[in-house]
């Protein structure tokens, strides 16, 4: 991945090139995390690498559902609400049971899968909007697979922000080091790769 997304020609390339870029980020930010750093909760935040990965995950998921099956609105959850919010919670906390290259994999198939929903759906159809959600919009019935896709840059830049202030506090590690780690870039004067402290 390198440092910045790359130029594209139109809007469509530029959409998917940002996706990926900010998919790439929770790449960079895990490298050479163990499991146990990654369900870690450093900071002030209840939130972890591991469960930030799992988040973003569901995130693309749930929206990207909702711009495949537009202009109808995805098959409605009728689980109680009690278990809707249960996983929800899950989605946010890297379990014991739970590897970090497992999520990691997870995130890669979903990445993929959004990059390919973007790539082939019509930019300009239809999304509606659940009046249901209380911090959707209440005056405007429809968002386009546009809005769907700038919405999960959005997200995905949201958590990768969270997702870097938790790695900076558990071993002091920034994106620029790791991505040069993640990617085996050159070292310069000013950018060295990320090796773990014992070393």
């Amino acid at each position: 991945m390198p440092g910045m997304p790359a130029p594209a020609g139109d809007e469509r390339q530029t959409l998917i090139n940002f996706l990926a870029f900010q998919q790439d980020a929770f790449a960079a930010v895990a490298h050479g995390l163990t499991d146990e750093q990654a369900r870690s909760t450093p900071s002030v935040s209840a939130l972890s690498v591991g469960g930030l990965i799992k988040h973003v995950t569901a995130v693309q998921e749930g929206w990207v559902k909702r711009a495949v099956t537009a202009p109808d609105f995805p098959p409605r959850d009728t689980r109680p609400m009690a278990e809707q919010m249960a996983e929800h919670e899950d989605q946010l906390t890297m379990r014991d049971d739970e590897k970090l290259g497992d999520l990691l994999a997870a995130l890669r198939e979903q990445n993929a899968a959004t990059l390919k929903a973007f790539a082939e759906l019509d930019l300009d159809t239809l999304v509606p909007i659940p009046h249901d959600v209380p911090w959707f919009p209440a005056d405007i019935d429809h968002w386009t697979v546009r809005w769907v896709g700038m919405h999960i840059i959005e997200e995905l830049s949201r958590h990768a922000g969270h997702a870097d202030i938790i790695r900076e506090s558990i071993d002091r590690a920034t994106m620029y080091e790791l991505l040069a780690a993640e990617e085996e870039w050159p070292e310069t004067e000013f950018i060295k790769r990320w090796r773990p402290a014992a070393q």
